[in-house]
């Protein structure tokens, strides 16, 4: 496979960004997702969230994800899906827990164990227009996670 990360990586990297961190509030570094947006719609949205993040657990399978690897992505999958249904409260907990980030931050880390430290290293920083520089560090998610979602949006 070489140094470069699968497709499928790609992927729930690029899933997981605008899920959880694809807008920033005007005027700060916070940034959330449409997972938040989505647990608005009474039913339907924490649904369909719960449904999203299952994808990336099926890649984390799909791509080979130790078992350690796969139960923690389930059990944030869970406790995303437990928590978020809860009106309101569950909205603001999706606003600051970002799972679907940690999920595909536990998969990286799995990754680079896996073929070695510098295979998922994003490239120098190239503005443009469309993603800018992507340098705030997404609240709660760790510097992985801000690697990952440069690193999505980038191609590298």
């Amino acid at each position: 496979m070489g140094t470069r990360s699968p497709p499928s990586f790609a992927a729930v990297s690029k899933l997981a960004y605008w899920l959880d961190a694809g807008i920033r509030v005007p005027g700060t570094n916070m940034r959330f997702g449409l997972d938040p947006i989505l647990g608005l719609i009474p039913g339907f949205g924490d649904a369909a969230g719960a449904i999203l993040a299952g994808w990336i657990l099926v890649e984390a399978v799909r791509l080979g994800a130790s078992r350690a690897t796969v139960l923690r992505i389930a059990g944030n999958v869970a406790i995303d899906a437990a928590v978020g249904a809860v009106p309101l409260l569950g909205d603001i907990f999706d606003f600051a827990w970002k799972a679907n980030l940690r999920n595909v931050a536990l998969l990286e880390r799995h990754w680079r164990r896996r073929i070695g430290q510098n295979a998922l290293t994003a490239r120098s920083c190239a503005p443009d227009l469309w993603r800018g520089c992507y340098g705030a560090r997404i609240a709660r998610a760790g510097d992985s996670a801000d690697a990952l979602a440069f690193h999505a949006l980038s191609g590298a």
